[in-house]
């Protein structure tokens, strides 16, 4: 799966373009329609002959609608720089490669459309000149592709070149962490609700999942889930998804919130990273410039800081930190265009390196040498980056995984887990050795791992709410733990934390506890009741089994009854009176028959023999011939 944008100045045939490749059209708007220009994002999608699934994002062209265009900009995997055959470059085509050189968009065709309006000389001189610009871009060499969406011509040659194209563009449906969906666009459905759409990023969303709203921290759970207009239950990463969500109505949501795990997102009122200048900008950057800051979907005013110039000329770079006016949900490694207010203009971008940055005093080398080295990579990151989303982990075998020389590894460790980047499943306090052996875990798969628990024992609740927990065997079988140990030790941990309860049979949620209804309390009660009548010779399967599986498993795991054979149950209380007497026959040296048991408590030989083999079976008595002797 594959999303593509669409970039170009305005009046060049982008919408049009869609529409003729895949029978959308992506000017979803009255006033679209009516004034026949792009205003807002539009959404199509494409099956190529390779079979391969693109999604589409068109953008408007217009320079009124640039902040719109941006917001459809930051989750492409390629570009298609649509540029009229019968114009050429134009301002806008100008800014957009600006702002794809500046995302670091390395994949793209450029599509000369309105092919049929110019003969081949000028089409080869538009070609040459569209050469010469996109040299010393990331687009430099990018094919280009004469069209005409109203013939038709050249359509099936440019199907074939994004097949192409895509053959050489990485794909991100890699699963790298926790989810994030930055949302450019909110609306209501009928009957269902509030849905958010975006470009999923860094990990999947399932139906069920509970989550965050990011910078608000509005909780939320998923609703529903659709990529292309069909249900799924699960979105990969790097699609396309429309999510209803359930909980939150339309106005609490807006362009460039950030939809996650909760607890995993810290929103941003500073960021750190190295801003490069376009060439043509009109100025230099000077110290406490006011910018708008773009990242995802989203966009916020904020102040510059020259970390180590005193200005920052057109063309150059230099490590910056910006201020923002309102928090962002954003990450490190995000990708992020800043433009000056007015006039509106596209001056520069680059990559945040540090999300979460104290505030920096200018002109300090320790500054940016620590910026230097986040750019790089620490060795904390690389050691969190090599424990991935596979869950629990040996420090020994993490530590081959990450490459890390040896002399670096405990230190590195140490930072991984101060910062939370890494957790580990025993419950050692700090500074304790970390053994060979000990169990270590991503925050990000431990944030998926302990999320999943909590909608599977959930779930169970809603399905079974009578049973006292979900047994452990079927918990660690949906947990996808295979290791008895990890398991272990993760439930031990989310005790600790308080997330669940876990008995030696069963786990539940710490909140949770059996019901009955009305009519269940008053059966229940009857069966106590017969039961209490004749505490040695209980009610025959029969009768208890019409009560109903739910109300007698209910009263098993409870410890009301105790089931002695599949035939046989006893009520507590006369199940502990058998126990205490044939215990302390067996401690004063005798031995117990079927018949003396039978006639000490006047029952029948069915259920002596029955409690007999139980205790059997326990190893609290041992059976001699036709005695019971102590273990």
């Amino acid at each position: 799966m594959y999303v593509i944008g669409t970039a170009g100045h305005v009046d060049h045939g982008k919408s049009t373009l869609v529409e003729a490749l895949t029978g959308i059209n992506p000017d979803r708007l009255a006033e679209e329609q009516r004034r026949e220009m792009t205003i807002d994002l539009g959404f199509a999608w494409l099956a190529l002959p390779s079979g391969k699934i693109v999604s589409i994002v068109d953008v408007p062209g217009h320079e009124r609608f640039i902040k719109n265009m941006l917001a459809g900009a930051g989750g492409i995997d390629a570009a298609l720089l649509v540029i009229a055959a019968d114009e050429g470059i134009m301002p806008q085509t100008a800014e957009h490669l600006h702002i794809l050189d500046l995302l670091g968009v390395e994949h793209g065709l450029v599509v000369l459309t309105k092919r049929d309006l110019v003969d081949d000389e000028w089409l080869e001189l538009v070609a040459e000149e569209v050469r010469e610009r996109l040299a010393g871009t990331t687009l430099k060499g990018a094919r280009q592709v004469a069209v005409s969406a109203r013939t038709g011509a050249g359509l099936d040659e440019l199907k074939q070149a994004l097949d192409g194209l895509l053959a050489k563009t990485p794909t991100r449906t890699v699963e790298r962490g926790v989810p994030r969906l930055p949302v450019d666009r909110v609306f209501t459905v009928g009957g269902f609700g509030t849905v958010v759409t975006g470009t999923l990023l860094d990990g999947p969303l399932a139906l069920g999942d509970e989550l965050s709203v990011e910078p608000d921290g509005l909780r939320a759970r998923v609703r529903g889930l659709q990529t292309h207009g069909q249900k799924v239950e699960r979105a990969l990463p790097g699609t396309r998804v429309a999510v209803n969500i359930s909980g939150l109505p339309v106005d609490a949501i807006r362009r460039g919130d950030v939809v996650t795990f909760p607890g995993t997102l810290q929103p941003a009122e500073m960021v750190d990273l190295k801003l490069r200048l376009v060439a043509d900008a009109p100025r230099a950057l000077e110290q406490n410039d006011a910018l708008d800051l773009f990242v995802g979907a989203a966009e916020a005013g904020c102040h510059v800081t020259l970390l180590s110039s005193d200005e920052l000329a057109p063309g150059g770079e230099g490590w910056v930190q910006l201020r923002l006016e309102r928090p962002l949900a954003v990450a490190r490694g995000d990708r992020c265009i800043v433009r000056i207010p007015s006039p509106s203009l596209t001056i520069g971008g680059g990559r945040i390196v540090d999300a979460h940055p104290r505030r920096h005093r200018r002109f300090r080398p320790e500054v940016i040498k620590a910026l230097e080295t986040l750019e790089r990579g620490t060795p904390a990151e690389l050691l969190a980056q090599a424990a991935g989303e596979d869950g629990p982990i040996e420090w020994s075998r993490l530590r081959e995984r990450s490459g890390i020389a040896a002399t670096d590894a405990q230190a590195a460790l140490d930072e991984a887990l101060r910062t939370g980047q890494l957790r580990r499943l025993d419950l050692a306090g700090d500074g304790a050795t970390v053994a060979a052996d000990t169990l270590l875990i991503a925050q990000s798969a431990w944030t998926r791992l302990a999320g999943l628990i909590d909608a599977t024992l959930a779930a169970f609740h809603k399905r079974s709410p009578l049973r006292a927990g979900m047994p452990r065997e079927e918990l660690k079988s949906k947990s996808g733990l295979r290791s008895p140990r990890a398991f272990n030790e993760v439930l031990q941990l989310l005790e600790h934390e308080g997330t669940v309860a876990a008995g030696e049979q069963s786990v539940r949620l710490p909140d949770f506890a059996p019901k009955l209804t009305g009519t269940q309390r008053a059966t229940v009660d009857r069966l106590l009741r017969d039961f209490a009548a004749a505490p040695f010779s209980p009610p025959a399967r029969q009768e208890w089994e019409a009560a109903g599986a739910d109300l007698t498993g209910y009263l098993i795991e409870s410890g009301q009854l105790v089931r002695v054979s599949p035939d046989v149950l006893f009520s507590h209380e006369g199940y502990t009176k058998l126990v205490e007497w044939t215990q302390r026959r067996l401690d004063e040296g005798g031995e117990v028959t079927v018949a003396t048991l039978r006639d000490q408590f006047a029952t029948s030989r069915k259920y002596a023999l029955a409690f007999l083999e139980h205790l059997d079976e326990r190893k609290i008595t041992r059976r001699v011939g036709d005695v019971r002797v102590k273990y």
